[in-house]
């Protein structure tokens, strides 16, 4: 990423990394980078789980600590401003690395928000303290500091509820093989969603999320 010309400008990955976060509603394939991430793991069903709830009050204090720390007694090396990016999410079922079933109590998932590069153990270490001292209430053991290779991935955004989903992800398995690939879900590859709007502000059916799925090219 150029930041050069940004100065006085808050970076935005949605802008800068347009093939990351702004695909048509038809898929597409896309090489994504090494990452860094703040995430938590766990499972159950994310409208009624209160592990799901308090996961996303941590993810989001801790990014937002992240970006204030520029105006903390001590500057992370290499800061620079930025926009928080959107909430993501690894699925899958217990047992299972398919989303297969309608019962979202056998979700296991892995939610993250994603971090600028200069933000490095000891950051996280500082943010985390920090974090702790304005909310002691919450327990801050599960969630960690994670670098994501996710590599090649057919993507597409869809428009709606989550409960609609399905048509989109059939439509990224037909053109998963159209393409002469294959889906390749794994432990280390999950589905994966970057959620683009807040359903406590935005109508369902006006939401926007990018269902991105790890594929590997047929020899």
């Amino acid at each position: 990423m150029d930041l050069n010309g940004a100065i006085g400008m808050a970076i935005d990955f949605k802008k800068t990394q347009r093939e990351l976060y702004q695909p048509n509603t038809s898929p597409s394939i896309v090489d994504v980078p090494e990452m860094t991430f703040f995430m938590i793991d766990g499972h159950g069903d994310p409208n009624s789980s209160g592990e799901y709830k308090t996961a996303l009050e941590i993810l989001y204090g801790l990014s937002y600590g992240v970006k204030m720390s520029k105006r903390g007694s001590i500057q992370p090396e290499g800061y620079f401003d930025y926009v928080v990016p959107p909430l993501e999410g690894l699925w899958w079922f217990v047992d299972c690395i398919h989303l297969d079933s309608n019962d979202k109590d056998k979700f296991c998932w892995t939610s993250m928000i994603r971090q600028p590069d200069f933000v490095t153990e000891n950051v996280f270490g500082d943010v985390k303290r920090e974090f702790s001292r304005k909310k002691p209430e919450l327990e801050l053991s599960a969630v960690y500091r994670g670098v994501f290779s996710e590599g090649q991935c057919a993507q597409a955004t869809h428009v709606g509820s989550y409960d609609s989903e399905r048509e989109t992800i059939e439509a990224l398995e037909r053109f998963i093989t159209e393409s002469g690939f294959i889906i390749d879900l794994s432990e280390k590859r999950r589905h994966h969603e970057i959620y683009l709007g807040d359903p406590r502000k935005t109508g369902a059916e006006k939401l926007k999320t990018i269902i991105r799925l790890p594929v590997l090219k047929v020899k």
